[in-house]
Formats: structure tokens, sequence, C-alpha cells
């Protein structure tokens, strides 16, 4: 009797809308086509180290398309090769890798299958030095990954932060003040752009353009002698003013990325009242942009990355990430998306027609 093809998958870094969508297709195909046992990791890497795991049939994954989260758990803070360990106060790092390598070899499998962002897949690469065979989902509302144009969750979080600021944009004009909207983005600011783009906001601030505070604070009372009483600012949670830094909420020691940024909105809403004069909020979107259902697109996209994924698995194109060139599929090397975030291009042409239409950027 041929021995069945066994498969895991896990789900690291941030949840984000369509994860679950990610997890049936991969599951649903390599079942049904495949004829492979499918196993779920559980709580991202935390499960490699610590043996923890469990089946995945087709009942299980069917009727989650539209859930948002994940089904199997994750972690910011778990990397198999800096694992924290903390015995009371105190905190220490130890590479846990080869114990994680062993869990997996455990399992006997074709293949593990790591959905998650540029953290999660750079130590998917790792793994795959190590000899893991090891393939990658692209997964974050960030749209950071280096090597496709597009990431799964991305779309719906740019959709739930338009929705908001729709809704601040219509108190904003009631009360004649000016709304700040902070939205997530640390390194790369696209949910800013896009979303500050689709709701016609008057301020767009992203990480990869420093700011200047007066241009600013200028820009706003322009809008007030020309009669508009109200200004819509979006500003991504990592933008900073030119020369200065970014405003870091708390620090996490046992991640894996310890910074956890927030309060950029407030900070800049304190300067921009006292400069103007003028009635200054801000509005948080936080982790709002990463719940609750995907959107069609999100849904789709995943669907189709899933499924990619268990022809590369077929094909053995191990080392390798799913990506999005141009609405096709094509295989990116892990070792490109581990080298860092994908950020906002200055040329790129929604800036240009933004700043058309009179839209600014602080600088």
């Amino acid at each position: 009797m041929k021995k069945k093809k066994r498969i895991a998958i896990l789900t690291g870094g941030g949840d984000c809308p369509g994860i679950n969508a990610v997890i049936r297709a991969v599951a649903k195909k390599a079942i049904s086509e495949k004829d492979m046992a499918v196993i779920g990791i559980k709580d991202g890497y935390v499960g490699l180290v610590h043996n923890r795991h469990r089946k995945l049939t087709y009942n299980n994954v069917s009727g989650i398309l539209t859930l948002g989260g994940t089904i199997l758990g994750t972690s910011k803070k778990a990397n198999p090769y800096r694992y924290a360990i903390k015995k009371g106060k105190k905190l220490t790092f130890k590479d846990l890798s080869t114990l994680a390598i062993k869990n997996l070899k455990r399992l006997d499998l074709t293949s593990l299958v790591c959905i998650g962002g540029d953290g999660t897949l750079g130590i998917a690469y790792r793994l795959f030095k190590d000899g893991v065979p090891v393939v990658g989902v692209p997964k974050t509302i960030d749209n950071d990954i280096r090597g496709t144009d597009i990431t799964f969750g991305f779309d719906t979080a740019v959709q739930i932060a338009v929705e908001g600021i729709d809704r601040i944009h219509s108190t904003a004009q009631s009360h004649h003040r000016i709304m700040i909207v902070e939205v997530m983005g640390h390194k790369a600011g696209w949910i800013a752009l896009y979303s500050g783009a689709a709701s016609g906001g008057d301020i767009i601030l992203v990480p990869e353009i420093p700011y200047n505070l007066d241009i600013i604070a200028e820009k706003v009372k322009e809008r007030h002698r020309k009669g508009k009483r109200f200004s819509i600012i979006v500003v991504s949670e990592g933008a900073k003013p030119k020369g200065g830094k970014i405003v870091i909420q708390r620090m996490v020691k046992e991640s894996a990325d310890p910074i956890r940024l927030g309060g950029i909105g407030f900070v800049l809403g304190e300067q921009i009242e006292e400069i103007t004069g003028l009635e200054t909020r801000t509005v948080v979107m936080g982790h709002l942009q990463r719940g609750g259902p995907p959107t069609p697109f999100d849904r789709i996209l995943a669907t189709r990355l899933g499924t990619r994924v268990v022809d590369m698995i077929e094909n053995k194109e191990f080392g390798h990430m799913v990506g999005v060139k141009k609405d096709s599929l094509i295989k990116v090397s892990l070792k490109k998306v581990s080298k860092g975030p994908r950020t906002v291009p200055l040329n790129h042409p929604l800036i240009k027609s933004v700043l058309s239409v009179g839209t600014c950027f602080g600088c």
C-alpha cells in the first residue's frame, strides 16, 4: 500500500482576514485532489517548539472561508532560533530550532506550509536552509512583502479603514474639527495611502515620507481660510517628522519584533491644535483592521494562493513563496522575502494621483 503524503500548516505573526480561507484551500485541495494527510500546527512557531498539532480533515475546514482570525492560532513572539524563556522576572533567549526541526521530522512531512509576513517567512527561510521542505504564503494587512504585488488581508484592512474615515468625515464636518485617523503600518504606508486616497483624506502621512509639522499646520489653516472648516488627516502608525522618531507605545522584550507602535495620532493632534488653535480629535483604527470576515477579493486571493501552494509542494518547489505579479501567480524565493519589507516607492502612481487632487503628504 502506497504511503500517504503528509503536509503541515502553520500561521505566524499578527492575525489577518483571509488566513482561514488559505487553510481551507490548502487542506481541501491536498485532501480531495492529492490524497494527502494534513496537520495543523497550533499557535505558529510555538507549536513547532512544543510539538502541538492537530489533524485537519475535509470537514474541519468546511465553513471557515468567511471566518476571521485563524483556527490554528498564532504568535507574534515565537522564533525557534531565538525563543523567549521566562523564569520569574528573568528573560533569556535560546536557540530551540533543533528541537523544532526534530518535532517536524517526527511528523514525517512532505512539506511545511508557512502562512505569514516577512518575519514568519524569514524564519521559514532559515528552516529551509536547515533542511525543512518549506513553502510560504504571503499574509499581512500591511501589504509589505517583497516579491508580491499584493497580500491577502490588505483589501479588507483598507475597506475597514475607509469605512471608519467615511464616518469620521461627517462628524468632522458637523463640528468643524480636524480629525486624525491613525491606521496600521509600521515601516510601510500602503494602508494609509490607499485608505486616504479612497476616502478623500486631505493629508496623508506615511513612514516613507517624513513630514514637516509646519506644512501640515499651514495646509489646515489654508483650508480653514477657504471656508473648509474641517480637515481629515490619515496617518500610518510608523509616520515620523523630519529628523524625529517614531512614537512607541510599548516594548515587548520577548517578541522577535519588540517594538509596538501607536500614539502618533495623539501626539500630532496636540501639536496641530497648539499651532492652529483649531479643535483636533484623534481616532485609532487599531486592531479593527485585523478582525472580522475578509472581503470577497481577499477570499478569492486566499483561495488562489492556497491551492497554488499545493501544486508547489507536488513540484517540490521548496524554499519559495507563492506571490502575485500582474494578477498571475508566481513563485518567489524566500531568500528575497527575508530581506525586509516592501515599502511604498516615492514615484508610486497613486501618490502622483492624490497629489494632483490637492492631497498633502506633509512635505
